[in-house]
């Protein structure tokens, strides 16, 4: 268990001229929820995609729960969501996470256990096109959760919903935490840093802090986090 959850190693990623990630190398602790913050454009969406194994790398390596990454053996292991809605419109919430507990082999108790986690009880047999963005995307949420994976990667999960539901959502990941699931959370909005374990700040492929929210403000001298990613890449040209 001192292992970690994922280990980044000298990754590059290289999109048509342009260097993404440019060697990066960064761990994710098991158990935790690790916010993956940067303005948008920084590479956070294309580090998540190394993670989970859908991403052309350069070089470098990525080791997720032991194993490389995109290995047959996480399919059941690694929950993924995309910033996209990831589920069938025209299918109902629970058609759709029996599909996708079919693919991963879960039982039909965790397709329940799913739905009510995220609070979609009462919308369980509505279909997917008819829901709110919000319930929407935590029908999304729900299809990740499925089969009770160790590790669920999350890009900016909480983009547009409004500020009870994104209160939730993130109760909701502190509680899978502490029953042992890791959560690797992006999101450009730096308020939410004070709701992670530990955070990443990344900015131009580059990560600038590994820290904990407390240590992050205690090394920058920052009142909050937005402060603190600001005073980091201003520092950034002396050092």
């Amino acid at each position: 268990m001192d292992e970690p959850a994922v280990l980044v190693q000298d990754l590059c990623v290289v999109r048509g001229s342009r260097t993404v990630l440019p060697g990066l190398t960064v761990a994710v602790p098991r158990g935790q929820v690790v916010g993956l913050l940067g303005p948008s454009g920084g590479g956070k969406s294309t580090l998540l995609r190394a993670i989970v194994g859908v991403q052309i790398i350069e070089s470098g390596t990525v080791t997720v729960l032991g194993e490389p990454a995109g290995s047959a053996g996480l399919r059941s292991r690694v929950g993924y969501v995309t910033q996209s809605p990831s589920v069938f419109a025209d299918l109902t919430v629970t058609q759709n996470l029996r599909y996708f507990a079919s693919l991963v082999g879960a039982s039909s108790a965790s397709i329940a256990e799913a739905i009510t986690a995220v609070d979609l009880t009462s919308h369980a047999d509505t279909r997917v096109g008819e829901l709110s963005g919000g319930q929407h995307s935590r029908a999304s949420l729900a299809a990740a959760l499925v089969g009770s994976p160790e590790l669920l990667v999350l890009d900016e999960p909480t983009v547009g919903l409004d500020p009870v539901l994104r209160r939730d959502l993130w109760e909701l990941f502190h509680r899978l935490a502490d029953a042992g699931t890791t959560l690797l959370v992006s999101s450009h909005v730096m308020d939410e840093a004070t709701r992670c374990d530990r955070l990443l700040l990344l900015r131009e492929g580059v990560i600038l802090a590994d820290d904990t929210p407390d240590g992050l403000l205690r090394r920058t001298g920052a009142a909050d986090a937005e402060q603190a990613f600001l005073t980091l890449i201003e520092a950034e040209p002396a050092a």
